[in-house]
């Protein structure tokens, strides 16, 4: 008789130690926590890049295909749809809703194939627009790519131009603003984690913003590809029904009335550059916002930055004191994991056995994911940097514990006065070596070695009345190459 210690079956409703199952729980719970604890944060994104939006605009290509080949007379005998009857079609995407979804479950739960599931919710309802006799005109010419490489492109596209872009342009928009806010505040700046030529806060936080500005711009500026040619991108199909349509022009002029870039070379599936070059862009934004939270999460550690208490938050759950700079820490695993899917993504999409695999198939589903937690990171950042005061009387005390800083300046000035032909001017940079190396320098000790170099007057005034605090160049004037 076996021992019982082996029999782990249980009670559906039963876990080990007498807990219940949460899958009980109705509403169902998440799973992932972009659809559970940062729900609302990543919500945009469920309009365009949802399994159930997905479905939603491949009701959308195969209805506007059908319009298209109608409203164009493409195919022998086929004429124009009244007004009537284009309205009621685009009614099946404007009006889809939770029994549109649940309706195309039940199909597919029979089909075993999501897209031939929409051709059949679709086909159902020409009858009620007097199309009855138009059915097999729905999916006309189209394998299963055609309808979902074009229904990714649109919902991609419309993530990215109404979810991720407008908060990544209000988030570089901040960065931004703090640039000009504080393109005045001199700031001690660290090269190595150690001290070095100073610097403007404001020209800093711009060298970011900068960054950021130049990713969007690639973003603003990137093709989505859709295509429209059959199984193995030969219009072989389209030329057996119909061999005097030029097939060519009408394949370009649908995916270009979707608002998409027509791609006129492909296998079954599209190729999937567009969304690699897309999905590489979004990484390198990713990967310099991450730049931009180490940076401000260090200055907040240095006292740079103060952090304004939020009413009824807790830092620590046992030193009441504490303010921990959570915002920039969630920001940064966030983009972290967005990037890593981004980046497989990029690489793994562009590859496609022969003519056709469905690796890409389970490997999209994801993009929504990679999507959300950088747009959970962008929120956070955006949080983090609205309860940021600058600390400008700390930035002032550590500039004036560090004059050494100088010791750049002055050994170029000798540099200069050398080329001028004042004597005296030999290994300027050797000197200063010997006077700051591992050595802390105040400012008397400065200007007494200064005045004792034999300097022009000029040279000499220009130098005993720096600063550490005035020493940063035109930092403040390079903030005005921000857009």
């Amino acid at each position: 008789m076996a021992n019982s210690s082996e029999n782990t079956s249980l009670p559906e409703s039963t876990l080990p130690n007498g807990r219940r199952s949460l899958t009980e729980v109705s509403p169902a719970i998440a799973l992932g926590p972009l659809d559970g604890r940062y729900q609302p944060q990543t919500a945009p994104l469920v309009d365009y890049l949802s399994e159930s939006a997905l479905n939603r605009d491949r009701v959308h290509v195969e209805v506007e295909w059908f319009i298209y080949l109608s409203n164009n007379s493409v195919l022998p005998g086929l004429a124009p749809l009244t007004e009537s009857q284009k309205s009621g079609l685009r009614a099946l995407v404007t009006e889809f809703d939770a029994e549109s979804i649940a309706e195309l479950a039940e199909i597919e739960a029979v089909t075993v194939h999501d897209v031939k599931a929409v051709e059949y919710f679709i086909g159902r309802r020409l009858e009620g627009l007097g199309l009855g006799h138009l059915t097999s005109l729905v999916h006309f010419g189209c394998t299963s790519e055609d309808i979902n490489n074009l229904s990714y492109a649109v919902g991609i596209r419309d993530a990215v131009r109404f979810a991720w872009l407008p908060a990544a342009r209000e988030l570089t928009d901040m960065v931004a603003s703090l640039a000009e806010s504080t393109r005045d505040v001199p700031m001690l700046s660290r090269t190595h984690g150690q001290p070095a030529t100073p610097t403007t806060l404001g020209k800093e936080m711009a060298v970011l913003a900068y960054r950021l500005q130049r990713q969007l711009k690639h973003v603003e500026n990137q093709e989505f590809l859709g295509k429209i040619n059959g199984a193995t991108g030969t219009y072989a199909a389209h030329v057996a029904s119909a061999p005097t349509v030029d097939w060519e022009s009408v394949s370009r002029g649908f995916v270009e009335y979707l608002g998409l870039t027509w791609n006129p070379l492909t296998t079954q599936i599209e190729s999937h550059d567009w969304q690699a070059e897309l999905y590489s862009t979004m990484s390198h934004f990713n990967r310099i916002l991450h730049n931009l939270c180490t940076d401000i999460w260090s200055y907040i550690s240095i006292g740079y930055f103060r952090q304004i208490p939020v009413e009824g938050a807790t830092g620590s759950s046992t030193m009441p004191h504490k303010i921990n700079p959570i915002r920039f820490e969630n920001a940064e695993a966030n983009l972290e994991i967005s990037c890593s899917l981004l980046n497989t993504l990029a690489e793994t999409l562009v590859t496609s056995r022969w003519q056709r695999d469905l690796t890409d198939s389970s490997s999209q589903r994801n993009i929504g994911v990679a999507f959300g937690h950088s747009l959970l990171a962008i929120s956070n950042v955006l949080k983090g940097l609205s309860k940021l005061d600058v600390a400008e009387e700390t930035l002032a005390e550590d500039l004036d514990h560090n004059w050494e800083v100088l010791a750049e300046a002055i050994q170029m000035v000798m540099r200069a006065e050398s080329i001028a032909g004042v004597e005296g001017m030999d290994q300027p940079y050797e000197r200063l070596k010997d006077l700051t190396r591992g050595h802390r320098v105040d400012q008397q000790r400065l200007i007494e070695f200064v005045s004792g170099l034999g300097l022009s007057p000029e040279a000499e005034s220009r130098l005993t009345s720096l600063t550490p605090a005035t020493y940063h160049g035109i930092a403040a004037r390079l903030v005005d190459h921000l857009k």
